[in-house]
C-alpha cells in the first residue's frame, strides 16, 4: 500500500477543486468532490481563517484521510481583534491595528495548547501576547508587553487557573 500526502493551506470551509488541491488529487483517481466536501466540513469552524490541512490518499484503495491543523496564532488573533492584517514594521513600529480583551488572549492560548511546546497556560498566554506585540494588537487598550509583565508577576493567575 502506498500512500500520498498532499499538504495545503485552505480557507476554513471554503476549499475548492482548484489549485492547490485539484491538480494534486486529479492524477490519483480519487473522488475530488468528496474530499473537498470533507475538508470543508472539518474546517468550517475556522471560517475566514487560513487552515493547514493534509490529505492522505491510499493509492491502492483510493481511500483518504484528512488531517486539519490549527490556524496560526497570528490568524486567530487577527480574527479575535477583527482585523485583516497586522502592522507592517517590526517591534519598533508604533502602529496599533486592533485591541483584544485579556480573556481573548487566554482563549487563543487554549486553542493553541495542543500544537504548542509551552508547559502551561500562563506560558501559552505570554506566547500569544508576544504575537500581539508583533501584530500591533493591544490588550485591554495597553501594550501587550505590559500585560506580559503583569502575567509574569501573577496579576492574572486567577484567570489562568484550571
Amino acid at each position: 500500500m502506498s500512500k500520498v500526502t498532499i499538504p495545503a493551506i485552505v480557507e476554513g470551509g471554503k476549499a475548492n477543486a482548484g489549485p492547490p488541491l485539484g491538480p494534486a488529487l486529479g492524477p490519483l483517481g480519487v473522488n475530488i468532490g468528496g474530499i473537498i466536501d470533507e475538508i470543508n466540513k472539518k474546517t468550517a469552524p475556522f471560517n475566514g481563517l487560513k487552515v493547514p490541512v493534509k490529505v492522505i490518499v491510499d493509492k491502492g484503495s483510493k481511500t483518504f484521510v484528512i488531517e486539519v491543523g490549527s490556524p496560526s496564532t497570528g490568524e486567530l488573533l487577527k480574527k479575535e481583534a477583527g482585523v485583516e492584517k497586522g502592522k507592517k514594521g517590526g517591534a519598533d513600529d508604533p502602529k496599533v491595528v486592533g485591541n483584544i480583551k485579556f480573556e481573548q488572549a487566554v482563549k487563543v492560548a487554549k486553542m493553541k495548547t495542543d500544537g504548542s511546546l509551552v508547559r502551561n497556560l500562563k506560558n501559552g498566554v505570554n506566547e500569544v501576547l508576544g504575537t500581539c506585540v508583533s501584530l500591533g494588537i493591544t490588550v485591554e487598550g495597553q501594550d501587550a508587553r505590559k500585560i506580559i509583565e503583569e502575567v509574569k508577576a501573577g496579576k492574572h493567575d486567577s484567570q489562568l487557573a484550571g
